[in-house]
């Protein structure tokens, strides 16, 4: 795999990727649309582990999410750029890497776009990508490594 680094807008938080996305997400739900200021959410899904953090400081926020769960958001902890999240279903484990702050955002384009019954009407979608009015089965959608990984990284931090 090459290098995929990334950081925030001030410069002061720099990560690299150490293993490629498990899956990435196109999230067209209201809630991203609110959380991002935009039409959409790219959500590069990421075994935590995967994420070296090569300087800065994050910050930790908790916000709610629709479900209840409530949703983590690692911040810059100079900017506040968001660099990824945390879902109360994956705890700490999976990450959500926010795709905007990848170095070169086409290293990791969409493989799905999920919660498209909320998206922009503005918004078309024309990439050949699935697209999903709501979530989706995993099983049905990744590749058989990466849910072999999340398994394997869920494995992990219990034990």
């Amino acid at each position: 795999m090459a290098s995929i680094e990334g950081g925030c807008s001030c410069g002061a938080v720099r990560y690299r990727l150490t293993n490629s996305p498990l899956f990435v997400h196109c999230c067209h739900c209201t809630w991203c649309q609110r959380e991002t200021g935009s039409a959409f959410a790219v959500n590069v899904l990421i075994e935590r582990s995967a994420i070296e953090v090569l300087q800065g400081d994050l910050v930790r926020a908790e916000l709610p999410t629709e479900s209840g769960g409530g949703q983590s958001f690692l911040r810059c902890a100079t900017c506040g750029t968001t660099i990824w999240t945390h879902y109360a279903g994956h705890k700490d484990v999976i990450a959500f890497l926010k795709g905007g702050t990848l170095d070169d955002p086409n290293t990791a384009p969409p493989d799905i776009h999920i919660f498209t019954s909320s998206k922009q009407d503005w918004v078309s979608i024309d990439d050949g990508k699935p697209i999903m009015k709501k979530y989706y089965s995993r099983e049905a959608r990744w590749p058989k490594a990466s849910i072999d990984r999340l398994k394997a990284a869920k494995a992990a931090a219990k034990g």
